[in-house]
């Protein structure tokens, strides 16, 4: 039962086609829309969200059971908006509930508990906090609020368009996503794997000084991971080692499948609890740099699915890599968008926060 409203009208003109537009771009990232002439709703796994045209008139509603909810829905609409063209420049002020609000209800500050390096290229922090129950769910991810080194934390900050505001000037943090390895819940404790890139952007910095007690703030969860089937193909390199670790943790003993990782060395492999039917395989690049072979993609390419079970692959890799397998995975297998979900979690060249997914 929705239990909190906020709503807002944006000054647009040829306001149904925004509406079109905004449904078919959610639409494609399989987020479930009705659509018809004028009027849209867009329905995430945490509220509702409502479009409406009127003479020169944008009216947007957003409908949850809580206040972090509905932040998360407010932004979505906000954000999409304004992403596209004609929209940029649209004034979105909200009211309602959750419009009173100083601070993101999703935003948790946290503690670094403990550091320990799990290979030469990979390293573990055990965050503490409290309140963490939102973050043990189905998605994956959540990005990491980073201070800059010698600077006392500063937050973001709700907007009246329900996009956060972000701090300013030196102290301004950096913020990157992660993949959550471990959450306890109970001890109020996140485990995030961080690769120690050679050269280092914000999060592998921060990795590389952490000790007990360094700040950084949590916003999430978000991130789909692998859909249900019966047998899985798992592809990724470093940056997805641990994403892969948390699918095979918690798949169902019984399925089966292969996961390919790509890592530098036979130092770099780890120990992954999995279901016995699902076989690991490294593929070591022998010091070549990261995102510079086709080890992955080939690998992958030569793994028969079997014909009698219901197949998911699953990939997070470099740019590059990820191209080649959403291709292969669609074009030559033929898997629909419910069959498979690649993401791309850096590009060779690019920033360390460079990311797609499809």
């Amino acid at each position: 039962m929705t239990a909190m409203a906020s709503e807002a009208q944006v000054r647009l003109a040829d306001a149904g086609r925004y509406i079109a537009d905004l449904c078919e771009h959610f639409l494609e990232h399989d987020i479930p829309v009705l659509h018809e002439p004028g009027r849209g709703r867009v329905d995430f796994d945490v509220g509702t969200g409502t479009l409406v045209a009127a003479e020169g008139l944008l009216a947007l509603k957003a409908e949850a059971t809580d206040e972090t909810s509905l932040a998360v829905v407010k932004f979505m609409l906000a954000s999409h908006l304004q992403e596209l063209p004609g929209a940029t420049d649209a004034s979105i002020v909200w009211t309602g509930d959750g419009c009173a609000d100083e601070t993101i209800p999703s935003l948790r500050e946290v503690h670094v508990r403990r550091v320990v390096d799990l290979t030469p290229h990979m390293r573990r922090i055990t965050f503490v906090g409290t309140d963490l129950a939102r973050y043990d769910a189905f998605d994956m991810h959540v990005h990491v609020i980073i201070p800059p080194e010698g600077h006392a934390p500063q937050w973001p900050v709700p907007g009246i368009d329900g996009i956060p505001v972000w701090p300013q000037g030196e102290g301004a943090p950096s913020m990157r996503t992660y993949t959550i390895r471990r959450i306890d819940v109970a001890a109020g404790e996140i485990d995030i794997d961080f690769v120690m890139h050679h050269d280092a952007g914000p999060g592998a910095s921060f990795a590389k000084r952490a000790k007990a007690g360094d700040v950084v703030g949590l916003l999430g969860p978000g991130g789909r991971s692998a859909g249900a089937a019966e047998w899985y193909c798992l592809a990724a390199d470093e940056t997805g080692l641990p994403a892969i670790g948390r699918i095979l943790g918690r798949l169902p003993r019984h399925v089966g499948g292969v996961a390919v990782i790509e890592v530098d060395g036979p130092a770099d492999e780890q120990a992954l609890d999995r279901p016995e039917g699902v076989e690991l395989r490294w593929l070591h690049r022998n010091g070549a740099p990261p995102g510079t072979t086709t080890l992955l993609a080939d690998a992958v390419r030569a793994i028969p699915f079997p014909e009698d079970r219901t197949v998911f692959a699953w990939a997070g890799s470099e740019f590059d890599a990820f191209k080649a397998l959403r291709a292969h995975w669609r074009k030559t297998c033929g898997l629909t968008r419910d069959q498979h979900l690649a993401v791309a979690y850096w590009r060779r060249g690019a920033d360390e926060d460079a990311k797609d997914e499809d």
